[in-house]
């Protein structure tokens, strides 16, 4: 039989950069599209218990001893799999229980640097897609707000909570195209607390229930003050959540190592104009003090599972400053920069249509199998593939 171990075991083991052969079960359409950074595609069915890929390719790579662990979508493949090489004497094989399905519910929880030592800032990472969220904390009176919580709400609950903090609001930045707004909603309900969104995403015409924040206004999290900043252009509901002065959640307007599309929810022409009110957007941010860390919504990992300009684990995060002198597009002039976004545009997300539909309320999920099946895959919210900010 052959040993299981977990998504986050595996993270372990790249992190400590552990001499292995991790072996992508999926067909290669689906290793292409999304696959771990150091895996190998080698196809195997389940189903007709056949091997598909060349495993004669790597077999002199390989002696009985090796470790190689296996993986597939949701553990199938990847066990029977790891059979077919115990049957062929490979003795030091194991299986990622729940495959890459697993692998997207991965998160590195991160600390926060703060000035003020009333306030506690925690950045919990989802690794497979570059998802961020946040658990912001007054630790005067142990009361704390979770932005933009993904669906997988237990994580964010226990990191608030192994710090002593008692949620008492769910905010979110904008109606995310590339992961599902159910575990804000769910704990909204659980816990019977506020969910904020800036009351300029009435543009978007959700159909759900929230607490509307205007611009400028403040929500009070104990003796925390968080503001709310309308930030239009990747979307036109976008709020950005200014945390005293010391961070500013800028959700996907605003990135450490890019900037935010805009054609996700408008397209043609009026992509382009959404393209320069962003410009006037990011010009207003970098209007905020020098030390206002930006917290961004996500960082940028490519399909091949590469992380551009961050190192997962680590705190993703520039302060202002940094970001006013060192990103090249917000250096630009407006022209430049509409002209620019739209140079080298990454793919849109996957399945993002029906990932924004489900988030409006406008469209139901039939299954949490189905959520899983939505947000596989990296999300691709930031205008340009590679980092725009210039070295150091």
């Amino acid at each position: 039989m052959v040993d299981k171990i977990t998504a986050d075991e595996l993270k372990e083991k790249v992190d400590r950069d552990e001499d292995f052969v991790l072996f992508d079960n999926r067909s290669p359409e689906d290793y292409e599209n999304w696959h771990i950074a150091a895996a190998e595609n080698m196809d195997y069915s389940a189903t007709d218990e056949e091997l598909r890929g060349d495993f004669d390719a790597v077999r002199d790579e390989l002696d009985e001893d090796t470790e190689i662990i296996t993986i597939c979508a949701v553990g199938n493949a990847s066990q029977a799999f790891g059979e077919w090489l115990e049957e062929r004497d490979y003795e030091n094989v194991s299986s990622v229980d729940g495959g890459m399905e697993a692998w997207s519910r991965v998160y590195d929880v991160v600390p926060i640097a703060t000035r003020d030592d009333d306030i506690e800032i925690i950045q919990l990472q989802r690794r497979s897609k570059g998802c961020l969220g946040y658990v912001v904390g007054c630790r005067r009176t142990g009361e704390a707000a979770i932005i933009d919580p993904s669906r997988h709400t237990q994580q964010f609950l226990e990191t608030a909570r192994d710090r002593g903090f008692n949620v008492t609001a769910i905010f979110e930045t904008h109606i995310h195209a590339d992961h599902l707004m159910s575990g804000g909603k769910r704990l909204r309900d659980e816990l019977d607390v506020p969910y904020y969104l800036g009351s300029e995403i009435e543009t978007r015409d959700p159909q759900f229930e929230y607490d509307p924040v205007d611009p400028n206004d403040t929500v009070d999290i104990g003796e925390v003050t968080i503001k709310g900043i309308h930030t239009p252009g990747h979307t036109t509901g976008s709020t950005s959540w200014l945390v005293e002065d010391e961070a500013v959640m800028t959700g996907d307007t605003l990135f450490v190592e890019s900037v935010g599309r805009t054609e996700l929810q408008f397209e043609g022409g009026d992509a382009e104009e959404a393209s320069a009110v962003l410009y006037e957007t990011l010009q207003k941010l970098m209007a905020e003090p020098d030390t206002v860390a930006v917290l961004p919504g996500h960082f940028n990992v490519t399909d091949d599972g590469e992380y551009v300009g961050v190192t997962p684990g680590m705190p993703m995060q520039s302060p202002i400053g940094h970001i006013r002198t060192h990103n090249e597009m917000i250096q630009m002039d407006k022209a430049e920069y509409v002209q620019a976004a739209f140079d080298t545009i990454p793919e849109k997300p996957p399945n993002y249509e029906e990932v924004i539909a489900t988030n409006e309320g406008k469209r139901e999920l039939e299954s949490e199998e189905e959520a899983d099946e939505l947000e596989l895959g990296p999300n691709r919210c930031a205008a340009t593939e590679e980092s725009v900010v210039g070295d150091d």
